[in-house]
């Protein structure tokens, strides 16, 4: 998909670092058996999905009709059925 935005928004590159970042801590405390650590990581990852979704819909991230796939179909003219 040369040429495609795809997630390159304010939105997708802070809530996949968040994400990133609670997996890394996550991995570590899972290491060291540290129940309590590896648990706090995962909210940090669920923490980054909640800051994507909240900075899409204050407008960071991609619009929905900016997709390549929601143009073609809407440039796309219907299909006659012939006789």
């Amino acid at each position: 998909m040369a040429g495609s935005s795809h997630g390159h928004t304010p939105a997708a590159w802070t809530g996949v670092t968040i994400a990133f970042i609670g997996f890394c801590v996550a991995g570590a405390f899972m290491v060291m058996a540290e129940p309590l650590g590896f648990w706090a990581g995962m909210a940090i990852v669920l923490l980054g999905g909640v800051v994507g979704m909240v900075m899409r819909s204050m407008g960071l991230g991609q619009p929905k009709d900016a997709h390549p796939v929601h143009q073609i179909a809407a440039t796309r003219e219907p299909a006659h059925a012939e006789s």
